[in-house]
């Protein structure tokens, strides 16, 4: 019997070739794209996944009040917070200490040759914290003091071209604040690429809080805290614990503490006013959908070809029945049919996987590899299954449930149901297609008013590089050399992270200021040049100029600030700054360097000695780029005794800002050209077989005078009700989830009316295009054939 059954499914596939090549690109496209997203998804979900104590692993997060009542989420702590959580709590097993580094790696050199490494400073217990293997030292001991380092793998064998006997041998490392020669104690693996903390080189804490004395202060917040529980810590009680615990060691009372696990940062990373309100948890649930959507649309058109066609098979079912063939029978028999083209689709999907992994990695940023583990070859079997019977389960139970007497009479009728039931898969289809061309208009849209958006300054033709070797005892006169170099512009000197969170502080005071206002200002310490060379245009005053030599007296800060301060003629007045006196001296027009999902925040600008400062910035005339940047590299390897010239655009790092949203637009883009491809595909086979089922009527009407036009109407506009149906449906959707898109930018595009309409005539076009062709070519047969065939 199984071999009949096969027999006659391969007939029928046989028979029906256009019909079986619909079926079979349809469901293999869609499942390739819903198996590729499903290695992104698992992927995503397993960032910071393979710490072995992961269910106990939790990061110490502060809330703190802001001016306008609002709760601010920050994930930097009090230097002295793990060690008195770790001795005042008993439900702590360990607390570490990290601090990170984010902007540029660090320069390390052994035997004259230089590294460049990306270091990291930790408390004794990091290792038994985190699942960072050592390969060499124990986890106890290899931050004995503050002159020990451990490397990674990776970097030993760039340095010593093997692992084995390096311990106990000498490295130096150089960087501004941070400098000298240390001993190798350990070595581990290189932390895995789904980890989102990524060094090449653990130092002691210690070394780095003796640098910052400022880090014994309770109200001084700059490392990361990170707790290994003990089992069963009820996490509610032990929020409870920790939630005033700053109240006691300090007098800040707008501060309070919580933990969050350690593995939710990646994916649950946004907070609104205190509350987790998402993060890139939303594109993870956002393709999901999208991926469940495209199986959708292409299982429907399984349905569809087979239902339609069911004409073709009545007589085939009623024989069958005749002769004893029970209901559930003929049901396993179609299951089949539909299962084994969705087993064959799988086999096409996977080839498709192989040949596209690479470009879609380019796309997504990832390395993803097609392993072929159990989990996932249960899971691509289990989804194939799933696609399989719900591709084929109405065609099963429409196809067996006909009565053997009335068919075999030739009084086969359509029902009702059965034609509303085709349009309503039809019209979900170009919903869901409609809705994804919609999101990919106003990501665009939104992605091109971000890049475009005039920020208060030029990022363009701006490297910065980091100060490092000689720089550290020769910066002036490196810095009065840049600017002789042709093509260079302006040259200056800042501290901290121009792109990516500002460093902020609530310690300014002026006259007038009421006791309620607690402003967090964010700031930048600069050198001479900096505006001029960063492009800040100034509204008032003056900026930092090498003219004036009580710079370290004066203060610059934005409009922003001064109408929050509610100054009137503010040059010229006097501030309190941390307990000393800072002279206005200028006002400059806002500027925005953070990201345009926040608003501009107050601002201002401090000088500094070049000696004190550590990013270089660097103004680069427009069309001399290539051998601007070529000739300051000479002259930097020269000045800098060899050391490599490692820079960044500044444009680059503002551009990875927004890198998960590039990402989401250019793989919507694909997805909506998928969607509405299979869709059409589907709409390409009814339309023929509505053309095939009506050519008896065409040769008729063709015959009564009826013109090619006539007939390609007729067979279009069911279809074009259809759409439009489609169309209705599919723009308010389309509309809300838009505008639930764009409420997370405070910056943001207007929804356009043509966004809408534009997505309606694309697939408009597409659709009758499609249509179109079948019509045509059934339109232009002649009569006289359509009418001699019985």
């Amino acid at each position: 019997m199984f071999r009949h059954n096969l027999i006659i499914i391969f007939r029928n596939f046989k028979r029906n070739k256009t019909s079986f090549f619909i079926n079979l690109f349809g469901l293999s496209t869609g499942l390739a794209c819903a198996l590729m997203i499903y290695l992104w998804v698992k992927d995503e979900i397993h960032i910071d996944k393979f710490n072995q104590n992961d269910n106990q692993l939790y990061q110490v997060m502060r809330n703190s009040q802001g001016p306008d009542g609002k709760i601010i989420t920050f994930e930097w702590t009090p230097g002295p917070l793990a060690k008195s959580l770790a001795e005042e709590m008993p439900d702590v097993e360990y607390a570490v200490t990290v601090q990170e580094r984010q902007s540029n790696r660090g320069t390390l050199s052994y035997d004259d040759n230089y590294f460049k490494a990306k270091e990291l400073y930790v408390s004794k217990d990091f290792f038994n914290v985190f699942s960072y293997h050592l390969i060499q030292g124990g986890r106890n001991n290899v931050l004995i003091d503050k002159y020990s380092v451990v490397i990674s793998e990776e970097l030993a064998t760039k340095i010593f071209q093997t692992t084995e006997n390096i311990i106990g041998k000498t490295i130096e490392w150089n960087q501004k604040e941070i400098s000298g020669k240390f001993v190798i104690t350990g070595i581990f693996t290189p932390p895995p690429s789904n980890a989102t903390l990524q060094f090449d080189l653990v130092f002691p804490f210690d070394l780095y809080r003796a640098k910052n004395p400022n880090l014994d202060k309770w109200t001084y917040n700059d490392p990361s805290t990170y707790l290994l529980l003990k089992r069963g810590v009820n996490i509610d009680l032990f929020n409870r614990k920790i939630a005033n615990f700053l109240q006691t060691k300090s007098n800040e009372g707008s501060h309070s503490l919580f933990i969050r696990r350690y593995s939710d940062k990646y994916l649950y990373g946004k907070y609104d006013n205190g509350i987790q309100s998402g993060g890139r948890i939303e594109y993870v649930r956002l393709f999901s959908i999208i991926a469940l959507f495209i199986l959708v649309i292409a299982c429907i058109n399984f349905m569809n070809l087979s239902t339609a066609k069911a004409s073709k098979r009545i007589k085939e079912i009623g024989v069958k029945k005749a002769m004893g063939a029970s209901r559930k029978w003929l049901i396993v028999q179609h299951l089949g049919e539909s299962l084994l083209i969705a087993y064959l689709s799988l086999i096409v999907a996977v080839v498709l996987i192989v040949i596209l992994l690479p470009q879609f990695n380019a796309i997504t940023g990832k390395h993803l590899n097609f392993n072929y583990d159990t989990k996932v070859a249960l899971f691509f079997l289990g989804v194939t299954f799933f696609t399989g019977l719900m591709a084929g389960i109405y065609p099963a139970l429409f196809l067996s449930h006909f009565n053997p007497a009335i068919v075999l009479k030739g009084k086969f009728n359509r029902s009702t149901g059965e034609l509303w039931a085709r349009k309503g898969l039809v019209i979900f289809q170009f919903t869901i297609s409609i809705i994804l061309i919609v999101l990919v208009l106003v990501v665009y849209k939104q992605i091109a008013y971000m890049q475009s958006k005039n920020l208060g300054f030029d990022r363009n033709n701006i490297i910065c590089f980091k100060k490092e070797g000689k720089l550290e005892e020769e910066i002036k006169p490196f810095l009065s050399e840049l600017e002789n170099i042709p093509g260079i512009v302006y040259a200056s000197i800042y501290h901290g992270d121009l792109i990516v969170n500002p460093t902020g502080t609530d310690g300014v005071n002026w006259e007038g200021k009421s006791p309620d206002d607690k402003i967090n200002f964010k700031y930048l310490w600069v050198g001479d040049n900096f505006i001029e060379t960063i492009g800040i245009e100034v509204e008032d005053g003056q900026s930092f100029s090498k003219e004036y030599s009580t710079n370290d007296t004066k203060i610059i800060f934005n409009e922003t600030a001064i109408k929050s301060m509610g100054l009137k003629d503010p040059i010229g007045k006097t501030i309190t700054l941390w307990g000393e006196s800072k002279q206005i001296a200028g006002v400059v027009k806002d500027f925005n360097f953070e990201s345009l999902y926040e608003n501009l925040k107050p601002c201002f600008l401090l000088f500094s000695s070049p000696e004190d400062l550590d990013n270089i910035i660097v103004k680069i005339k427009t069309g001399t780029e290539i051998e601007t940047i070529e000739r300051l590299r000479k002259f930097y390897q020269k000045f800098n005794m060899g050391l490599p010239f490692d820079f960044k655009f500044m444009d680059d790092d503002y551009q990875i800002l927004y890198e998960s949203e590039n990402r989401v637009a250019i793989l919507s883009r694909y997805f909506a050209g998928i969607a509405i491809i299979i869709s059409c595909l589907g709409l390409f086979g009814l339309t023929a077989f509505t053309a095939e089922r009506r050519r008896k009527e065409i040769g008729i009407r063709k015959v009564f005078g009826s013109n090619e036009l006539d007939i390609i109407s007729l067979l279009s506009i069911e279809f074009s009700k259809q759409l439009l149906v489609s169309i209705s449906i599919a723009l308010p959707i389309s509309y809300l989830i838009a505008m639930h898109w764009l409420d997370s930018f405070a910056y943001r595009i207007e929804l356009e009316w043509w966004f809408f309409v534009g997505a309606g005539l694309i697939t408009l076009f597409i659709a009758w295009t499609t249509i179109g062709t079948q019509a045509i070519r059934a339109a232009s047969t002649n009569p006289a054939q359509c009418l001699k065939e019985e």
